[in-house]
């Protein structure tokens, strides 16, 4: 290896300093670092709520994540809700009605309407008259095109209503008409109800006595007696059958003796009074002697349930609501 003179030596080094001098200060340090890793993002996990049986809630990725993309295909189905009714798709072979009609616009009970119909694609039809609960009762087979009298009860109230049916199964076609009827009685006190009464105020014989803790009243055409509480518990009311005998039954419990201000109830009120523990610790004892006054009685009939409309002695109306569990008193309006 061929060796440089001594000035050439000085000149190399020189040359190196500078070099090396000239990069230190124009070239940053760079410290490496790892290699970066991709970071996972997590969905976040329900909290659950405090309790074993307690069931986490899903988080929506939608909230998360903005608004979703739409679909090149056009809207995504959405899902619908238990409650929702499904529509029926009609048959387009299923007959056609043109028309169900009558020929009034409402009717008084016991009086007759005449019904109009017509039908394509059928050969026959069935007209059925529904009772106040909507259940098929009679019924008419009638041809695709007519009409129809059909005479009212005088005991119906409120409606009276139809159903034309055409077809079976699958092609089954209906429709339904009611016809508004008329209330032919008036009631005997006001306010009176939105509800027509089943028939006109009966005119009746009323005892009526004011206990300590309630009413009794006995309503001489029902041949009962009912008993009226006031102390809060169920039943309101109770109803009996007079069974109270004159010729055979005492008027009252002659050994016992009412505290003073109280009197001791008799005959048909004290009857009922004396043989039954609920009604007598319920009521206590009379706080007047029993009173007796013509009154008026007069009810509302919804299948087997039976509101009754009662005049008191205080010139008040008393009502009776179906199953013993209100009983209310109505006001007349000062005039």
């Amino acid at each position: 290896m061929t060796r440089l003179s001594a000035p050439l030596q000085f000149t190399f080094l020189l040359l190196l300093t500078f070099t090396i001098s000239a990069c230190g200060a124009s070239a940053r340090q760079i410290i490496p670092t790892g290699r970066p890793t991709a970071t996972h993002t997590l969905t976040p996990t329900a909290t659950r709520t405090p309790g074993f049986d307690a069931t986490p809630t899903a988080t929506s990725r939608a909230a998360l994540a903005g608004p979703s993309p739409t679909s090149i295909f056009g809207p995504t189905s959405t899902s619908v809700a238990l409650l929702t009714t499904p529509t029926r798709v009609i048959n387009p072979n299923a007959p056609r009605i043109e028309f169900f009609t009558t020929d009034v616009l409402n009717v008084a009970p016991g009086a007759q309407l005449t019904l109009f119909w017509s039908v394509r694609g059928a050969r026959n039809a069935i007209i059925y008259r529904l009772d106040s609960a909507g259940i098929r009762s009679n019924l008419w087979n009638v041809p695709p095109d007519g009409n129809l009298v059909v005479t009212t009860s005088r005991r119906e109230r409120g409606q009276v209503s139809f159903l034309l049916v055409a077809g079976e199964g699958e092609l089954e076609t209906s429709q339904l008409l009611s016809v508004p009827l008329l209330c032919p009685d008036p009631w005997f006190f006001q306010p009176a109800p939105e509800a027509c009464p089943a028939g006109p105020a009966e005119a009746t014989t009323v005892i009526e006595e004011p206990f300590e803790r309630g009413r009794v009243l006995y309503i001489q055409s029902r041949n009962r007696v009912y008993t009226l509480f006031n102390d809060g518990r169920a039943p309101a009311w109770l109803s009996f059958e007079n069974r109270y005998n004159p010729a055979i039954h005492p008027e009252s419990e002659e050994s016992f003796v009412p505290p003073p201000g109280l009197v001791q109830p008799l005959r048909i009120i004290g009857f009922v009074w004396r043989g039954n523990d609920t009604v007598r610790n319920r009521l206590g004892l009379g706080v007047q002697a029993e009173t007796t006054y013509d009154g008026f009685v007069q009810t509302i009939v919804t299948g087997t349930d039976e509101q009754i409309y009662v005049s008191s002695a205080d010139g008040t109306v008393l009502h009776l609501i179906p199953g013993g569990d209100i009983w209310e008193i109505i006001t007349p309006p000062s005039s």
